[in-house]
């Protein structure tokens, strides 16, 4: 399969990146699935429900969340009803909607995407991910029921990430993070067969700090006062993330690479 993941879609610059190129890259790449990580997407704080039909109309077949899950209440709600959205599993015991869903793909093929949170330096002391993600993987072998498996992992620390890229080696086709909004240049296929890369970036304007317009960020970091609150940069976005291809007999990554279109980051493409 031809699987693209898209990392953090950051406000307004963010979703009109995805909704003018993500149609236009489904039919000239031959995508078969789509995986679009929006937790950002609306006001740069969670995802409303009207945002993610704009994402899925675009051509996303799943939505992921992530530490902001919740933040635009209606989610609460709309996560019910739209299987094509998952949240981390491990997010909190109570919460609505579902960590990991099978999909399927063209020619009945099916595709797991699961999403934990990681813990170190995390705001919030979320459970522990790779106990997390243990059951799910053990009960969806690679190849198996899933002809891919796709592990999201949402969190700060880059050897954390790391850590869970080896921990899913030889189990999942691609593992692959979000939340820190900078893409990384790490893309390559680990030494059982997954695909891999620390950070797929965002997809947003890069003329900002992590996506936010430079004034706020860059006055509280010089004088340690909040005065505003953050808003997103609105200049032209880039779309940041990963190509996979995998093999659909056992699952495993066959080519890993980084994606950059438009915006002012050096383009890359598969």
């Amino acid at each position: 399969m031809r699987i693209l993941f898209l990392g953090d879609v950051v406000g307004r610059a963010g979703r009109a990146a995805v909704q003018e190129l993500l149609p236009r890259l489904r039919e000239d790449w031959r995508l078969d699935f789509v995986v679009v990580n929006s937790e950002n997407a609306s006001n740069g704080m969670g995802l409303s429900g009207d945002h993610a039909k704009l994402l899925l109309d675009a051509g996303a077949d799943c939505l992921t969340l992530g530490d902001h899950a919740f933040d635009q209440k209606d989610m609460l709600q709309f996560i019910e009803n739209e299987p094509r959205i998952v949240r981390p599993i491990n997010f909190a015991k109570g919460a609505p909607g579902r960590g990991h869903r099978l999909y399927t793909a063209p020619g009945g093929r099916k595709v797991l995407v699961a999403q934990v949170l990681g813990q170190v330096f995390m705001k919030r002391p979320f459970d522990d991910p790779f106990s997390a993600i243990e059951p799910i993987l053990k009960s969806h072998p690679r190849g198996g029921q899933a002809q891919a498996i796709i592990v999201e992992m949402h969190c700060e620390a880059t050897s954390e990430k790391m850590a869970m890229g080896h921990y899913c080696d030889g189990r999942a086709s691609l593992v692959v993070g979000t939340h820190t909004h900078i893409p990384t240049a790490d893309a390559q296929i680990l030494s059982r067969g997954t695909g891999y890369l620390t950070d797929a970036g965002m997809c947003g304007d890069y003329d900002s700090v992590i996506g936010m317009d430079k004034q706020e960020p860059m006055r509280r970091f010089i004088t340690g006062m909040p005065k505003a609150r953050f808003t997103p940069a609105s200049g032209e976005a880039t779309l940041s993330g990963v190509f996979v291809e995998t093999d659909d007999r056992d699952g495993q990554a066959k080519s890993v690479r980084m994606v950059r279109i438009g915006g002012c980051l050096q383009p890359a493409a598969p």
